[in-house]
């Protein structure tokens, strides 16, 4: 089976085999001017089909057969860097196409593989270029004429505009790789819900809205009756889905300006702006309802469960997000120790508050 790594190096075989293509199609029209002019061999013209043609199709093939396509890849890129050189000192230095060759060569190299593959590349076009031009008795012809001009134009417009569009593509992979990581760095990988670090930020952020507004705010602190004996009684398998299934219920019982989060084991929060305290109770309550009338099935066999729940609202004597989730934790506490499956609102700033009995047990 393909690992994710393998399938990204292929994916970048691929990307380079396009580009590699286009370019050496376009540059052997630039080389193919100058040939023209210095009335070169057959073999030349040879040779410039087969690197423009052929050699596009042999490095993909080389890549995507070999273990480390990637590393074959950046070999067949230095290879094409090394073909350029020659090019330019077979074309006797014509300075136009020979600048555009060394150029776009460069820009590729920078794009796949930064300054250490560009500097590498580089080294060895400018030694396979001095070889070749000493093999070809130092000729210098570098007067450009409108012939190599025409036969360059093709490249120096279509070419860059390519490799803007690949690149725009891949910064918008990136961009969305980058939204998935944060989506994945602030979500509860089980429920769905907010993480504790993301669900502490929204109640921090409520927090610090009362103390620059005195706008309502309201925390509710739940967990799930027996959860400890649901696992051992009904498998771990089956206290999961109940972690899932209470999820759904809070995303189907609250607004969409309320964060409900998992904040570890089967405990889970509930951050409700704009909400004061009879209202948040409200709330606490009718989710206690909704989770007290829903019996998952698992396997066939109906798991009876039920939820106790805390309420706290922000007021004055909260100094911090941590007393203002004491309270509620406080409120909780209570709630599990008055019997459970209820809700207990506590009273701003002391340990005492009230606790709603539940309708049916």
């Amino acid at each position: 089976m393909m690992t994710v790594a393998q399938d990204g190096h292929l994916r970048f075989v691929a990307r380079v085999y396009r580009l590699r293509m286009l370019g050496l199609a376009l540059g052997a029209l630039a080389v193919a001017s100058v040939l023209y002019q210095l009335h070169a061999s057959l073999w030349l013209w040879a040779t410039l089909i087969l690197s423009g043609a052929v050699w596009p199709h042999l490095a993909y093939a080389l890549s995507r057969r070999a273990a480390e396509p990637i590393r074959t890849e950046y070999v067949n890129l230095v290879i094409d860097a090394a073909m350029g050189g020659a090019w330019v000192a077979l074309m006797q230095f014509n300075l136009l196409p020979s600048a555009l060759l060394v150029a776009m060569m460069a820009m590729d190299r920078m794009s796949a593989g930064g300054w250490r593959l560009m500097s590498k590349s580089l080294a060895l076009q400018i030694a396979v270029c001095l070889a070749t031009w000493w093999i070809n008795g130092f000729r210098l012809q570098p007067a450009s004429t409108m012939l190599n001009v025409v036969a360059c134009l093709p490249m120096l417009l279509v070419y860059p505009v390519w490799m803007s569009l690949v690149n725009y593509s891949l910064a918008q992979r990136v961009r969305q790789q980058n939204r998935q990581l944060d989506q994945l760095s602030r979500t509860d990988a089980l429920t769905g819900l907010c993480n504790r670090n993301h669900w502490l930020e929204a109640a921090g952020g409520e927090w610090l809205r009362y103390q620059r507004n005195q706008r309502p705010a309201a925390l509710i602190l739940l967990d799930i009756d027996g959860f400890k004996q649901i696992n051992d009684r009904y498998g771990h398998a089956a206290g999961d889905q109940l972690l899932s299934d209470l999820a759904r219920l809070l995303q189907r019982g609250l607004r969409d300006v309320d964060t409900p989060g998992r904040l570890g084991g089967d405990e889970f929060g509930i951050v409700l702006p704009e909400t004061n305290l009879e209202r948040a109770s409200a709330v606490a309550e009718r989710i206690r309802l909704l989770a007290e009338n829903s019996r998952p099935n698992r396997h066939g066999q109906h798991i009876p469960w039920t939820i106790s729940l805390g309420v706290a609202a922000v007021g004055e004597d909260i100094q911090d997000v941590g007393a203002w989730m004491r309270q509620a934790d406080v409120a909780l506490y209570r709630a599990k120790s008055q019997g459970r499956n209820r809700v207990s609102v506590a009273s701003s700033g002391r340990g005492g508050g009230t606790t709603t009995q539940p309708t049916t047990v």
